[in-house]
């Protein structure tokens, strides 16, 4: 819808999104180039942009991102963001399987509930986000559970994390649960229209 479009907000974040790590630092031509405005409009747009430190530049003349960018990126709850992504694949693997879903992390020496998705079913896993547990292998983040079983899968990245699928012994099918919990790692790697992969 063209009334949703600012045309100035627009051309501001093409040139904020000119730089990146192969390009971390541009003259006013090379500028020029990427996003394909006059040097004059550019002058322009990076005038307010560094007036509010989105970019800077140096005794060279050379432009890079300023302070400002970071500073809105460190305000931002990973965790929140994590939910965001992470919580709805967990609640479709409990509903799907009828088990407890979870993503689990390493902290330290130990493992920690970060996210849950619990089944409707009244005999189940009762994990809480929250709950931690001793490591007991290198390979694995499961924990032992008496009369049941916990299968995980890793994700990419660090801190290390796992999704995971618990249950009680000989309902959980652990090829059915590893199956499903590789698709869902699969499903979270893929780049999502909202959302790049971290």
């Amino acid at each position: 819808m063209a009334q949703d479009r600012v045309e100035a907000v627009e051309r501001a974040l093409t040139v904020l999104e000119a730089f990146d790590a192969d390009r971390p630092v541009m003259s006013l031509a090379e500028l020029a180039n990427a996003t394909g405005f006059y040097k004059s409009t550019l002058l322009r747009l990076l005038g307010s942009l560094s007036r509010f430190d989105y970019v800077r530049r140096d005794a060279d003349g050379l432009w890079q991102l300023g302070e400002t960018p970071s500073r809105l990126a460190r305000r931002q709850d990973p965790l929140r963001l994590l939910a965001a992504r992470v919580q709805p694949v967990l609640d479709r693997l409990a509903s799907g399987l009828g088990e407890t879903a979870s993503l689990l992390e390493q902290a330290g020496e130990q493992i920690e509930c970060r996210l849950v998705a619990l089944p409707a079913s009244a005999l189940r896993h009762d994990l809480r986000p929250g709950a931690t547990w001793q490591t007991i292998t290198r390979d694995s983040p499961c924990p032992a559970i008496a009369g049941g079983v916990m299968v995980a899968h890793p994700l990419p990245g660090s801190p290390p994390r796992w999704l995971a699928l618990s249950g009680p012994e000989g309902r959980l099918v652990l090829s059915d649960a590893t199956r499903a919990l590789a698709d869902a790692s699969a499903g979270l790697e893929a780049p999502s229209a909202e959302e790049p992969v971290r």
